[in-house]
């Protein structure tokens, strides 16, 4: 048994559908096809077949640059599928090992931890959400007979929105006296607002061991066809005497509408989102929040979470879930915890030292 190249289009349904035929329909989400076509541009995929012709695996391989300097080299990994056959495992390394040349593997990501992968590691019984993992709770244990350890551990959160915005305190007095305003996102306008994002959400987050600048393709990428979703309440930054400071990006939770579609969005499936974009305004999902380094501990990420969450309750949402946060980032974690939020999944990366 061995990994193949995917190089038909028959070959590239054969890896999007693999998932959808392994999961639950009503627990994992996939990526929307569109998205994987574009990744495929900088990755390698790779299918396992077994004696049948019956696709049992998948995985692709790529490398990147920054990630080698943050990290240092790693060969990453991503998209990884699989049943429940050891055998199987060992075919997806093997174009993984090849194409490794002795780096350490570090996965699964795509193509990035700051863009979507991971293994959920416990909270299988939850459904998963956009920009989040699911896998069954056989995963974690094939990656760790196989050698690999984890890294960058966390959880997602998921808060009960009824009642939240009364657990976040800032004294309006500091508004004036501070110069602080707070912006809203806009959908005509939302393109000229990603430069401000970008570079707040760059200062925020360098500190972490995972994160690799974004560049501004990059971000336009990841936000592609964000902008006719966008619920201008639940995209919030803070300005201090001007200059962005503080942000916050949550957008609808259109997770059940991929599962319903498969992840396809063809030209109808768009049309239909587009249509019925009320209809996914029960729940939201928190993408990112930050502060620039030297404005942290003032308290502006709990201003920026009072108005969301003040937004959310006028708005009818029932419950807010937050993709991973690691466990040594007690402060952003501290936001979920003041308003009666939980661990929804367990949450990890692997690594694979130097074949």
């Amino acid at each position: 048994m061995k990994a193949i190249p995917v190089r038909s289009s028959a070959d590239f349904r054969d890896f999007l559908d693999l998932p959808l035929r392994l999961h639950p329909r009503d627990r994992y989400v996939p990526m929307p096809a569109p998205v994987v076509a574009r990744q495929r541009r900088a990755a390698r995929l790779f299918l396992v077949r077994d004696a049948r012709g019956r696709t049992v695996g998948r995985i692709s391989t790529h490398r990147d640059a920054a990630f080698d300097a943050k990290a240092g080299p790693r060969q990453l990994f991503g998209h990884a599928e699989f049943i429940e056959d050891d055998e199987v495992f060992a075919a997806l390394l093997q174009p993984v090992l090849a194409a490794a040349d002795g780096r350490a593997l570090f996965g699964p990501v795509a193509l990035l931890p700051n863009q979507t992968g991971g293994v959920i590691t416990s909270g299988f019984e939850h459904r998963g959400f956009v920009d989040s993992a699911w896998n069954p709770a056989y995963y974690p244990a094939f990656y760790e007979r196989h050698g690999f350890t984890r890294r960058f551990e966390g959880d997602t959160w998921i808060v009960d929105v009824p009642g939240s915005a009364s657990d976040f305190h800032f004294d309006d007095a500091r508004m004036a006296a501070e110069g602080l305003v707070i912006r809203h996102g806009s959908r005509r306008g939302f393109r000229a607002q990603l430069p401000i994002l970008r570079e707040m959400l760059n200062a925020s987050f360098a500190q972490l061991g995972y994160y690799t600048d974004i560049s501004a393709g990059q971000l336009a990428e990841q936000t592609d066809g964000l902008a006719y979703l966008l619920d201008e309440g639940l995209l919030l930054w803070l300005e201090k005497a001007g200059r962005p400071v503080a942000f916050v990006i949550a957008v609808p939770d259109v997770s059940e509408f991929f599962m319903r579609t498969g992840g396809r969005l063809g030209l109808v499936s768009q049309l239909r989102l587009l249509v019925t974009r009320a209809r996914h305004r029960r729940d939201a999902v928190l993408v990112v929040k930050g502060t620039v380094p030297e404005e942290q501990g003032r308290g502006y990420a709990t201003l920026l979470a009072r108005n969301v969450h003040r937004h959310l309750e006028t708005s009818g949402y029932r419950f807010l879930r937050s993709t991973f946060v690691e466990r040594d980032n007690g402060a952003s974690a501290a936001s979920y915890r003041r308003a009666g939020g939980r661990p929804l999944h367990g949450y990890t990366f692997y690594e694979r030292g130097a074949a």
